[in-house]
């Protein structure tokens, strides 16, 4: 994931005809694109459907887990390194030598995942109440996951050497879990472009980091006099940098507002743009995820480039055909397209920065935040319980989302027709820590009592009342406003339903055990419940219905079931 960016422009992002020309059109020589009902324009895009199951879902749980997670310095490590004086620069040239000399490609046989055990995880996220499962297939650090065809540089031939998607992928069969992958490689483009540096000042100063390597380079002896471990890989298979700079390289920030591929960015080429279209569809034909997701602006290389396009319409086609697999992973019956059953399960593709056309064609993604109103198409949140990828400060530091702020924000999520993913961070060996443990579990005993107010549940007329619900609460760029929803305190209450039952929640216990809930003072009750303790005493009047709280029946917040006549 990125930091911060500056706020893009929607202006390149608006619908385009299907008459839209691009410049660098991929090849589909390797791998073509699925036919079927959906072609890469928007006009067919956009007549996708949300398939039933993902609005169902409401929370899912994400492993962003990778090699950056070796360093244990948190996000971005990979690009960071390369940027004298940063923080993870230091850390990296103290503990593991200069990127001159031992780059982020020496970094990755050190990711071995010699703990991992993919069912026991998936187990445990589905016991603390997830409903679908994400892996990482690569980072912007190019690396893939999997035993790919299209990438060199993986996690089947360095490192773990092992298929981490294969694993992902059973362990979710088993568990009966829809299963996603997140696809991020489509900007090392850009990303990378710091390992073509060097040293400023200092003892090193003028020495070019290994980002310059090539294939030839692997064959020159070290000092002992042996070839380079790396020997007939090419390190710009990974750091992607044959190429001009982007305008402003040396500015770290510049990237942020070239992410769209506007402001300055170098334009990909053909070739590598093909290449990672290539490698995505690879995984989508190999793991057939239920949902895909993108860290982009709309799609990857959009607008300059169609593979995004056609990486949703083959995701959509895929999984129109027959021979898709259904969100429980069971195979059906091989055959051609029955257009009877088209869109029932398409899939899900998420995209960042979205207008209203293309919410209709992907399911928007909002990084680390939320919209403050009800949303007519279907959306998710995606945030974390701490960086991205795994970082010891974090753990040190108890800079931890705790269960409480996990739970507001899914309770506040849902009652605006969105879903929540939650990233928990592994340690390079594939463990979490026994702080995020303890996150998990307390979390899992409050979904244990109270999911039914969460899964399944549609948004109620309004989604909420109180202080934060009636301010007017602005998303930044792709997000980034979720520290508004964690401050809130018993004074916010949510709303979801089902049927004729509406559920509500006060995002805290209050501390005088009252409920006093204004939105529901006109509706005709017929009774009211507690979750996980049973029915209450209710007092209505024209202002508002108020109800005692008999006991904390949990840790962190009181669900009502208020069931209409």
């Amino acid at each position: 994931m990125r930091h911060i960016l500056f706020a893009l422009s929607l202006t390149f992002a608006s619908a385009v005809s299907a008459q839209q020309t691009y410049q660098v059109p991929v090849s589909e020589a390797q791998e073509p694109m699925a036919k079927g009902q959906f072609e890469p324009t928007w006009e067919s895009l956009r007549t996708y459907d949300t398939p039933e199951w993902f609005r169902n879902a409401k929370f899912g749980i994400w492993a962003h887990w990778g090699p950056q997670c070796v360093e244990g310095s948190g996000d971005w490590m990979a690009r960071e390194m390369y940027m004298e004086g940063n923080g993870k620069y230091n850390h990296h040239r103290e503990h593991y030598g200069h990127p001159s000399e031992f780059g982020f490609k020496d970094v990755l046989p050190l990711f071995r995942a010699e703990n991992w055990d993919p069912e026991a995880l998936v187990t445990f996220y589905k016991e603390i109440g997830a409903e679908y499962f994400f892996a990482l297939g690569n980072h912007h650090d190019n690396f893939d996951l999997w035993d790919s065809q299209y990438q060199e540089w993986n996690s089947k031939q360095i490192g773990p050497k092992k298929d981490i998607l294969a694993g992902w992928a059973e362990a979710c069969r088993k568990n009966n879990l829809p299963f996603g992958i997140s696809f991020h490689a489509d900007h090392a483009w850009t990303w990378y472009e710091p390992s073509r540096r060097f040293d400023m000042k200092g003892d090193m100063r003028g020495k070019l980091y290994d980002g310059w390597l090539t294939r030839e380079d692997g064959y020159k002896p070290n000092a002992d006099g042996t070839e380079k471990w790396w020997k007939g890989l090419d390190p710009q298979n990974l750091y992607a940098q044959n190429h001009d700079m982007s305008r402003n390289t040396w500015d770290n920030g510049a990237i942020h507002s070239q992410w769209g591929w506007e402001g300055g960015a170098c334009p990909p080429s053909q070739e590598y743009a093909t290449n990672f279209y290539n490698r995505t569809l690879d995984a989508i034909n190999r793991y057939n995820p239920d949902l895909i997701y993108f860290d982009v602006t709309v799609l990857p290389f959009y607008p300059v480039s169609d593979a995004g396009m056609k990486i949703a319409a083959h995701m959509y086609n895929h999984h129109n055909a027959e021979t898709a697999v259904s969100p429980a992973g069971k195979k059906a019956k091989k055959g051609a397209v029955n257009p009877a059953k088209a869109s029932q399960n398409p899939g899900v593709v998420f995209g960042k920065i979205l207008s209203d056309e293309q919410k209709e064609a992907l399911v928007w993604d909002v990084e680390r935040g939320a919209p403050n109103e009800i949303m007519a198409q279907p959306w998710q949140c995606c945030n974390c319980i701490g960086d991205w990828h795994y970082n010891t400060n974090t753990y040190r530091n108890n800079h931890y989302k705790n269960a409480a702020t996990i739970m507001k924000l899914l309770v506040d999520i849902v009652s605006k027709n969105g879903n929540m993913l939650l990233s928990v961070p592994l340690r390079a060996d594939g463990t979490f820590d026994e702080k995020e443990k303890a996150i998990l579990d307390e979390f899992g005993a409050w979904m244990k009592v109270n999911k039914e107010s969460i899964i399944g549940t549609r948004p109620w007329k309004k989604f909420g009342e109180g202080p934060i619900a009636d301010s007017t609460i602005k998303i930044n760029a792709q997000g980034f406003n979720d520290g508004n929803y964690a401050k809130a305190g018993s004074n916010e209450i949510r709303f979801t339903q089902k049927g004729n039952t509406v559920y509500a929640t006060a995002l805290e216990w209050p501390k005088d055990m009252v409920m006093n809930i204004k939105s529901l003072a006109n509706e005709s009750i017929k009774s009211v419940e507690l979750l996980g303790y049973g029915k209450v005493k209710f007092a209505q009047n024209p202002t508002e219905i108020l109800v005692i709280l008999p006991e904390k029946c949990n840790t962190l917040a009181p669900v009502l079931k208020v069931t209409m006549k």
